[in-house]
């Protein structure tokens, strides 16, 4: 169908835009010299407007529907992404740069709530798990930018005209894209503008009244462990295999690519076992794999068991975040509310847990602070019953489940 088509491009194009920037970091750095502090502290800021976008993203749909408010929250990252790239190499302005962050973050943080929501919505419509395949594209749009990245640095592009380059190609991804989006009251679409404005602040209020439910907490502990499972791999699972386990670093670089593409891979096969044996199920095997495989990796006595702890690792890591949004969305009526919020919490831990276990190395070392990720996918699993479907939904109770009621 269209409509999931289209999800598939948005999920593609955000994934792009985080790839875009991240393989251009070393140049944008030796461009503007500047240090990896600085580098770090930009990051920061980055990282903070994603927050803020998350946690906004419920306002700019009350106001705008999910239509208007994904074309405009792609046409801001995008315009981040040029920025970034003119700031580098014709204004030469670190400034510059940091503001196209900010955009580049914030209209991603918003763009994450409404292409999860519109998923979630395709799953009701389809009444099958797809989610996780969604959240598989949004890895293969990081595979697209670091290969366009790698490309443009073999040609001796500079980032002030790769960077704009893709935000054109987002732009055009967001006009065809949004066009085939339907629709939909529960997103909160208006038919025309004269309806769109009456009883936005109502509809603020559903939004917003979220945070003041206990199972949003639930999920969004569910998705801080496997937030902080998947950030702590993608920030120190290398260097944990290099200094925790004497390997150089072309191992370390394998290790990730063997978590990377486990986590792929169980994203894209991962829908039909949910729709299985339901949600809960899923997500404490995961857990237990998850656990066990970190667990191998500190432990290893061997570089081969690395890599099998590795492995178990992203695998067990893999289905904790796009389930939660599932889960989240059970509701149609308060699918946005429900998303934005239990996201954020997770976000939290995705942008500032591994920075925090830096600092926690620097005086236990970094496999034993990795003990750390370990406690917090326990407690994801034990806080997994959260996501069982509410009454009347269908998506991720499972083959073996009861009818809900209505």
């Amino acid at each position: 169908m269209r409509w999931r088509t289209a999800i598939f491009a948005i999920f593609t194009a955000s994934g792009l835009s985080i790839a875009t920037w991240s393989s251009r970091v070393p140049a944008i750095r030796d461009a503007l010299q500047i240090s990896r502090t600085d580098v770090g502290l930009m990051l920061l800021v980055g990282g903070v407007a994603s927050i803020l976008g998350l946690s906004m993203s419920s306002i700019f749909l009350a106001r705008w529907g999910a239509r208007r408010a994904m074309l405009t929250m792609m046409a801001t990252f995008a315009t981040g992404v040029a920025v970034i790239g003119v700031g580098t190499d014709i204004l030469h302005s670190w400034p510059v740069v940091t503001a196209g962050l900010v955009l580049w973050g914030f209209g991603n943080g918003c763009l994450d709530v409404m292409m999860n929501v519109e998923g979630a919505a395709i799953e009701k419509h389809v009444g099958k798990t797809l989610l996780p395949l969604f959240h598989a594209f949004f890895s293969f749009g990081t595979v697209i930018g670091a290969g366009l990245g790698a490309g443009a640095i073999a040609l001796g592009m500079a980032p002030g005209t790769h960077l704009p380059i893709v935000a054109l190609i987002i732009v055009v991804v967001a006009v065809v894209a949004i066009a085939n989006v339907p629709r939909r009251e529960a997103a909160m679409d208006a038919p025309d503008a004269a309806a769109q404005r009456v009883g936005w602040r109502e509809r603020l209020h559903v939004a917003l009244s979220a945070w003041r439910e206990p199972r949003t907490y639930a999920l969004g502990l569910i998705m801080l462990g496997m937030a902080f499972a998947e950030g702590g791999a993608n920030d120190w699972l290398a260097l944990g295999v290099v200094d925790g386990h004497a390997a150089n670093e072309a191992m370390g670089a394998a290790a990730l690519a063997t978590f990377s593409v486990c986590m792929t891979v169980v994203r894209v096969l991962g829908g039909p076992l949910v729709d299985r044996i339901g949600r809960v199920a899923t997500l404490r095997v995961l857990a237990v794999l998850a656990a066990a495989g970190l667990l191998l990796f500190i432990l290893a006595p061997n570089l081969p068991l690395v890599f099998v702890g590795a492995a178990l690792w992203g695998m067990g890591a893999s289905l904790g975040f796009p389930l939660g949004m599932s889960a989240a969305a059970d509701d149609p009526a308060k699918a946005a509310a429900r998303v934005s919020a239990a996201a954020t919490i997770g976000y939290v831990a995705f942008l500032a847990g591994p920075p925090a276990l830096g600092f926690v190395s620097d005086h236990i070392g970094l496999l034993n602070t990795l003990y750390v990720i370990v406690a917090l996918i326990v407690l994801s699993g034990f806080a997994s019953g959260a996501a069982r479907p509410i009454a009347g939904a269908r998506v991720g109770a499972g083959q073996t489940a009861e009818p809900s009621a209505d």
